[in-house]
């Protein structure tokens, strides 16, 4: 067997190990995008500083497949790189809306029944966003998956 491909599933295995770590981390921070009605500015606060949490650590999780990937593909590596981006935008889009919430906690609040369209739309568009990021790391899963199963486990095997 050639050196290179020891080599490459040393590296593999490698970031295997970082990347089970990661995930391990990501789990304890039990950060989930099902939106609450909550119209206090504390809750929104605190929701802030554990999406801030949570997406860091998935940055750190999404490089180290990254990387993973570039291993073997870069061509796909750089797809992936895309879908990187893409996740970082949509937080940063998220984080946005949560702000204007968290200046205004009355519009999460489900009792007011006068909300203007602002509010109404700000409270929508903060569930759509919250959908956008998790149906986005969903694809990003699913794609590290299939690369998994088609292309890592053989180099193992």
């Amino acid at each position: 067997m050639s050196e290179n491909l020891e080599n490459i599933k040393k590296s593999i295995r490698e970031h295997s190990e970082k990347l089970a770590k990661l995930g391990t981390e990501l789990a304890e921070i039990k950060f989930s995008y099902k939106v609450e009605e909550k119209p206090s500015k504390e809750y929104w606060e605190k929701r802030m500083n554990e999406y801030k949490k949570y997406n860091e650590k998935c940055l750190e999780y999404y490089n180290q497949v990254h990387s993973m990937i570039n291993l073997i593909n870069k061509e796909k590596s750089q797809m992936f790189l895309l879908h990187i981006s893409k996740f970082r935008q949509l937080g940063l889009e998220l984080l946005e809306i949560m702000q204007k919430i968290k200046d205004n906690p009355s519009i999460a609040d489900p009792k007011d029944k006068q909300k203007s369209q602002w509010s109404k739309d700000i409270k929508n568009k903060v569930s759509e966003q919250s959908n956008k990021c998790l149906n986005h790391e969903k694809e990003m899963n699913g794609s590290f998956r299939n690369f998994y199963q088609n292309e890592l486990k053989k180099i193992l095997e």
